[in-house]
């Protein structure tokens, strides 16, 4: 055999042998490992039987004890309901017990209550059989008093009515002046104190200042010369200026007369320019005025201005300030309107300040309660009307405008700030040597206020004193008693306000005196 052939051979018998002890070696493991797993099962059934066996017992013992605590459990849940029930049926029995004694005890205030209404009943009956003699008594007595008094219950109410509305009348004139004095006292403290410190810090001017209306001369020569040939030079003025000159006998001195100052100042310093320059002609005087208003212009701008800035005013349109500007020439009782309005605006701001009220409106108001006075000669109707409606044409707040308005009391002061303006603008007014009034009006005032007093009821006669700030009152003492003195002067007072213009305020003084006069013979 070729060696090859004998190799192979041999290798396969080696496998072949080596598969065959392989398998005998398996086999009888394969038998060891059943006899060891048989063993194993047969442990291990027996221990399952001793196990079950055991859990059999235990069981058992769990039973019977489960048994005996839900007996246990039982027994003691029934005596626990037996004992609550047992409660509530007592509780039960005693709510009944109740019950009946409150019904018992109803019964018992029923029939008490019912034996009361009759006794009230009865008694009701009595009371009313005694009202039915008393007013029978009574109506006997009234007409036995009737009958003594000689006056019917209707005349004897009336006699006791007014014998107590006399002492009422009395009673409240008393209360009227006790609570006048005590708020007089009160107000008259505070306002002097505001006043006195507002006056004391106001550094305005307050002398008087008259609008110059006579020209001086330096001779009577310039007289002929100011007429000019055949007039044309005073005509010319004349036309050009709006004023009237009047040239008389009075020595070295021209008179201009004319209802606008400002025109009357124009006409003024046009003349002292002219008689300065020496030149006087028509033409040399168009000149001259023409150049007079520009200046007056510029400087009523800047006076505007002025007061603007020393008042602390801020927003003022304008056209308003050229308004406040022209009151330079405007005087009043010859105070200078302008200083007046400065004033007032320090006087008002001031007060305002130390009350808490806006200071600003109140200056405001203060400096243009007079502005219609820089235009009541060119506009129909009083500075007031006419000043309210200049600010509310240029945006006024409405406390400005109804200060202005109410300043002379045309409508009823509603703010502080009104109140303010008003007072303040009286003390500028009263201030000495402020104003001076023409005697017509100051004697038609104190006429005016005589007669407002005589025209009431008991007033025997009636004098004005102290240039019209006082007005004492005779009074006849059977027409008007003590007690209704008080109501009496309160109703003069009221008319005196409602009817009559005057500057600071009048003491309405009543006077009743009772005499008897006899002669022995």
């Amino acid at each position: 055999m070729p060696p090859v052939t004998v190799v192979l051979f041999c290798l396969v018998s080696a496998v072949v042998s080596g598969l065959v002890v392989g398998f005998i070696a398996f086999k009888m493991g394969i038998s060891h490992r059943k006899k060891v797993a048989e063993a194993e099962i047969i442990s291990a059934e027996t221990e399952a039987a001793r196990i079950r066996a055991n859990a059999e017992k235990e069981a058992a013992a769990k039973k019977r004890e489960a048994v005996v605590e839900a007996k246990d459990e039982i027994h003691k849940l029934r005596t626990d309901a037996d004992r609550d029930i047992k409660d509530r049926r007592n509780e039960v029995s005693r709510q009944e017990r109740r019950v009946v004694q409150k019904e018992e005890s109803l019964d018992r205030k029923m029939d008490n209550l019912e034996k009361k209404e009759e006794k009230l009943n009865e008694k009701l009956r009595l009371a009313d059989e005694k009202l039915e003699e008393a007013e029978i008594i009574k109506r006997s007595q009234i007409d036995n008093l009737e009958r003594i008094s000689g006056l019917t219950a209707e005349e004897a109410k009336n006699q006791l009515l007014a014998s107590l509305e006399d002492d009422l009348a009395y009673e409240k004139s008393q209360r009227i002046l006790n609570y006048e004095q005590q708020i007089k006292n009160e107000c008259d403290e505070k306002a002097r104190e505001l006043i006195s410190l507002a006056i004391s810090r106001c550094a305005a001017e307050h002398v008087s200042e008259a609008t110059v209306s006579v020209v001086p001369l330096p001779n009577d020569e310039m007289k002929g010369r100011i007429i000019g040939r055949e007039g044309r030079n005073i005509r010319a003025i004349e036309t050009l200026t709006g004023v009237d000159l009047i040239i008389d006998d009075t020595p070295e001195a021209i008179t201009l007369s004319c209802f606008d100052p400002v025109r009357r100042e124009l006409a003024r310093q046009t003349l002292e320019r002219l008689i300065a320059d020496g030149r006087i002609h028509p033409t040399r005087i168009e000149e001259t005025v023409e150049k007079v208003r520009r200046d007056m212009d510029q400087k009523m701008k800047q006076e505007g201005e002025r007061a603007i800035l020393e008042t602390n005013v801020h927003g003022v349109h304008y056209e308003i300030v050229k308004l406040l500007g022209r009151l330079t020439y405007r005087t009043s009782y010859s105070q200078n309107v302008l200083q007046h309005s400065i004033e007032v605006a320090h006087l008002a701001g001031m007060m305002a300040s130390e009350l808490g009220v806006d200071a600003a409106t109140a200056r405001r108001a203060g400096l243009l309660h007079d502005i219609g006075k820089a235009l009541n000669h060119e506009i129909e109707g009083s500075h007031v009307e006419i000043g309210v409606d200049v600010c509310r044409k240029f945006k006024e707040s409405a406390a400005v405008l109804h200060a202005i308005e109410a300043h002379h009391n045309d409508v009823e002061p509603k703010t502080v700030i009104a109140c303010l303006v008003q007072a303040a603008d009286a003390i500028s007014a009263a201030r000495p040597a402020a104003r001076r009034e023409n005697l017509e009006s100051f004697i038609k005032r104190l006429e005016k206020l005589e007669e407002i007093a005589n025209s009431f009821e008991g007033v025997e006669k009636s004098y004005a004193i102290q240039a019209g700030r006082e007005i004492r009152i005779i009074i006849k003492p059977e027409v008007v008693k003590d007690d209704r003195m008080v109501l009496v002067a309160r109703e003069i007072v009221k008319k005196i306000e409602n009817e009559l213009n005057y500057p600071g305020q009048i003491k309405v003084n009543l006077i009743r005196e009772s005499r008897a006069v006899d002669f022995a013979k």
